[in-house]
């Protein structure tokens, strides 16, 4: 019979009983106990450790459920036997991996996908919710349409209808867990058989999802009205993957001829769609904001796509897509049973958010944040002597620097690190076999959205003396 000498800690949070089971669980993994071995009996165990009998017979049934141990009427416990367990090395597993890299951490992030939180709505949220969960509403916990709540979804075409331009019905929008969550479910609706386009540069994101997805992809250079149509056709594409009104990362807004002429291509054969990415449209400080894309299109070409993570917070992953009636059939068809990845809870949340005029006033708040500390930024740029231009400045919540005269953008990035500021690069946003032209220069793109316009001073006073005498 194997001897157990267990040094039990009564004081600690960890139960007697769990600490007799990892013991001899513990024991047994590293092969101390052999198997056929007998274990002591539950009274000649409990009276050895001095602890209640039961404490014992908890350890040991916990061990009997996991197989660790086998029980015969009459005989006692015994240690399974197990082939092939494997023997574990704690002190190695302990240890951490030596190829890890650690993101260093900047005093100051310029980062292009910032939000400022600090604006979120708390009170108003945290009252919707209240009044949402203030009755024993069983039903909000019952799986509810895969598309999403009607109420929601009727709610989310009011808001596109009379600020993005967007004709739709209830029936046609999909609410979803995110963009990414919604570009696979569109894939599986239409196929990976297509070839997808996206602009050059594009967002990463979309374009590694595309090919994980098995779609053959392909990206297309842009002028300075964004995709060329021309090079559209020649890639000999049936998908195209755009951001008409705040093209990310060039910041580029597609104007209407151009939106024409890429109507005219989906018009011109079957099967062909134009996947609208209006992703931060809520954002623009010069004019009023451009109509969406799918506004102009009678031909049901247009798969529309917004979200409100950047307009609400990243962790309100609630995204949505409108899907013209073509591509809806095809939906109800192959994957209308698909359950909805949101909480109705989340979703009724949100629907009063919207109904009740918070989402409004948030947006009108967070644009004359994001408005004043555009501002400031380009106003320390402009003192900034340098020889770069500034693009992209009219929408969204980041610019870009252009520089000229040869200079490196590993080293811009270099030397703006050496003081404690991060910036962002536009190579990083090339994709496949695109590289960035020689002629561009080297381009920095800087966010302002998740930084206060006194801390967007300070870097910027930084960044001068970086790039100072280059």
């Amino acid at each position: 019979m194997y001897e157990l000498t267990i040094n039990l800690q009564p004081g600690t949070k960890v139960p007697l009983y769990e600490q007799i089971y990892n013991y001899i669980k513990q024991d047994i993994q590293a092969g101390r106990m052999k198997s056929g071995e007998r274990l002591p009996s539950t009274r000649a165990l409990c009276r050895h450790l001095e602890v209640s009998r039961s404490t014992v017979e908890l350890a040991y049934e916990q061990l009997l459920s996991e197989g660790y141990v086998e029980a015969e009427p009459c005989r006692g416990y015994f240690v399974a036997q197990i082939e092939g367990l494997y023997q574990f090395d704690r002190k190695e597993n302990s240890r951490k991996p030596e190829n890890v890299r650690r993101e260093k951490k900047y005093r100051y992030d310029f980062s292009p996908f910032g939000v400022d939180l600090k604006s979120f709505p708390y009170n108003a949220w945290r009252r919707l919710s209240r009044e949402c969960l203030m009755d024993d509403r069983t039903e909000l916990f019952r799986l509810g349409d895969p598309q999403g709540e009607y109420g929601l979804r009727s709610a989310i075409c009011s808001y596109l209808h009379q600020a993005r331009g967007v004709n739709c019905r209830p029936d046609q929008v999909i609410v979803g867990a995110g963009s990414d969550y919604l570009r696979m479910l569109l894939i599986m609706i239409i196929g990976n058989h297509h070839r997808v386009a996206l602009e050059n540069p594009t967002y990463r994101q979309a374009y590694l999802m595309f090919e994980n997805l098995e779609c053959e992809v392909c990206t297309v250079d842009m002028d300075s009205r964004g995709m060329s149509v021309e090079k559209l056709r020649e890639s000999r594409s049936d998908i195209a993957f755009v951001m008409p009104s705040h093209q990310y990362p060039l910041g580029i807004v597609m104007p209407i001829r151009r939106r024409m002429e890429l109507l005219k291509w989906a018009d011109e054969a079957p099967g062909r769609y134009i996947i609208e990415d209006d992703y931060d449209s809520e954002f623009r400080y010069k004019g009023k904001p451009i109509p969406a894309l799918q506004g102009y299109d009678t031909h049901g070409k247009v798969i529309y796509m917004g979200t409100f993570s950047k307009s609400i917070a990243p962790a309100i992953r609630m995204s949505y897509m409108v899907l013209p009636d073509s591509v809806l059939e095809k939906y109800r068809e192959r994957c209308g049973f698909i359950s909805s990845t949101i909480s109705r809870v989340d979703q009724l949340i949100l629907q009063k958010f919207i109904e009740e005029g918070y989402y409004e006033r948030h947006l009108n708040k967070t644009r004359a944040l994001y408005k004043s500390r555009h501002d400031t930024l380009l106003g320390c740029l402009k003192e900034i002597r340098g020889d770069f231009e500034i693009s992209g400045e009219n929408a969204g919540v980041h610019l870009l620097l252009r520089f000229y005269g040869g200079y490196s953008e590993e080293e811009l990035i270099r030397r703006a690190a050496g003081k404690d500021v991060k910036v962002y690069g536009l190579s990083g946003y090339y994709v496949g076999e695109q590289k960035m032209p020689e002629k561009d220069g080297a381009v920095i793109l800087l966010g302002y959205a998740n930084m206060s316009e006194d801390r967007i001073r300070e870097a910027a006073a930084l960044l001068e003396e970086a790039w100072r005498n280059k």
